[in-house]
């Protein structure tokens, strides 16, 4: 399947992003400087050691559930890799399902997994520091997105803490509020995405 590489939101009456396919655009210096694809099984070391350096160990993913998701979810990571070092800067990984809310079942259980859900549940989005601050976070969320949409999806749905939410609404997320969550014994909020 080829990847449309151009993403951007569009805002709509109630105030809520969705995406076109029409309004779509790309970073050119970042496509420069990364190449946007699935992972590779090879690389399941890497994103578990970016795992830990991203987040604290109460929510981090565990190196057992890292590995399971990169050997049956591949096709629900984007990865961007550095042309130069050829290693991953960052990546977002998800899982598909036909569920409408997000539940902390689905960050320790890969059956869940539905390859035909219209949903994804994001899992993880993670920047290696050095590569911080510089659109790239931005940049693989809207790849994500617009892969997604082309595949048939409606909704994307995260949970991330209250520093973060205005990052996400920036990337054309809306705040559902406080969630259901307690991983990591942190209070979450549940922000989505309308594809559809």
């Amino acid at each position: 399947m080829e990847e449309n590489n151009n993403c951007k939101n569009m805002e709509i009456s109630n105030k809520k992003k969705i995406y076109t396919k029409e309004s779509c655009e790309s970073d050119k210096s970042l496509e420069e400087r990364f190449e946007f694809r699935n992972i590779f099984p090879g690389e399941a070391d890497q994103a578990v050691a970016i795992e830990k350096i991203c987040f604290p160990p109460n929510e981090a993913c565990s190196e057992k559930m890292m590995r399971e998701r990169v050997a049956g979810l591949a096709d629900l990571f984007l990865v961007a890799v550095d042309r130069g070092t050829g290693k991953i800067a960052g990546f977002l990984n998800g899982l598909s399902t036909d569920e409408p809310a997000f539940r902390d079942e689905f960050f320790v259980d890969a059956s869940l997994y539905d390859p035909d859900g219209k949903n994804i549940m994001l899992l993880g989005l993670d920047v290696l520091p050095e590569y911080r601050m510089q659109g790239l976070a931005r940049e693989i969320v809207s790849r994500y997105i617009c892969r997604e949409a082309e595949r048939g999806r409606k909704m994307l749905l995260l949970t991330c803490l209250e520093s973060k939410i205005k990052m996400y609404e920036k990337m054309g997320f809306y705040n559902n509020g406080i969630a259901s969550s307690t991983w990591g014994g942190e209070q979450w909020y549940e922000m989505g995405y309308r594809i559809g």
